[in-house]
C-alpha cells in the first residue's frame, strides 16, 4: 500500500485492500470490443452446455425410472406363467361338455324378461296402493312403514335389473 501498488480503504474498524487500477494499462475500444465478443461467445457455449446438461438429466430420469433387465426379465416370465395358466383355463372352458345350448339361453333369458316385467308390475302395483292408502294417514310414510312393517328394495339396496 505504501508503494502504491494496492490500495486501502478503511471502513471503521474494517479495512480493504485491492489493487490500483490506475496503474494497469487501459484497454483500447478494439480490445474491448473483441473481450465483449468473447464473453458473447462463452455465453452462448455456456447455454449451449446447460441445455445438454439438462437434456442429459432428463435421460438420466428416464433411465433410472425404467425397469433394468433382471426386472424385465422377472416381467417377462411371470406374463409367461400368467398366459400359460390363461391358456389351460380355456382349453379346459373348450373341452368341458356342460355347453349351454342357445335354446337353453334363450329359454333363460326369456324367463328373466318375464320375472323382471312381473316384478316391476307388482312393484307399481304396491305403490300405488300404499300412495292411495298414505293419503289419509296422518303420519309419515316412513313411520307407516315402520308401524306396519314393510321393508322396500331400497332398504335392502336391491336394484331392479336392467333391461
Amino acid at each position: 500500500a505504501q508503494q502504491g501498488r494496492v490500495r486501502e480503504k478503511v471502513y471503521g474498524k474494517q479495512k480493504i485492500y485491492f489493487a490500483d487500477q490506475e496503474q494497469l494499462p487501459a484497454a483500447s475500444d478494439a480490445e474491448l470490443r473483441g473481450l465483449d465478443g468473447e464473453i458473447a461467445a462463452r455465453s452462448a457455449q455456456l447455454q449451449a452446455l446447460q441445455q445438454s446438461c439438462r437434456h442429459m438429466e432428463a435421460e438420466l430420469k428416464d433411465l433410472n425410472s425404467s425397469m433394468t433387465t433382471p426386472e424385465i426379465a422377472r416381467e417377462i416370465e411371470a406374463l409367461r406363467k400368467d398366459c400359460a395358466s390363461c391358456t389351460e383355463k380355456l382349453e379346459r372352458i373348450k373341452s368341458a361338455t356342460n355347453h349351454v345350448t342357445p335354446e337353453e339361453k334363450e329359454k333363460v333369458c326369456r324367463e328373466q324378461q318375464l320375472y323382471r316385467r312381473e316384478w316391476r308390475r307388482r312393484k307399481r302395483m304396491a305403490t300405488e296402493l300404499l300412495d292411495a292408502i298414505l293419503e289419509g294417514y296422518p303420519k309419515s310414510k316412513k313411520q307407516f312403514f315402520e308401524e306396519v312393517g314393510i321393508e322396500t328394495d331400497e332398504d335392502h339396496g336391491v336394484v331392479l335389473p336392467a333391461t
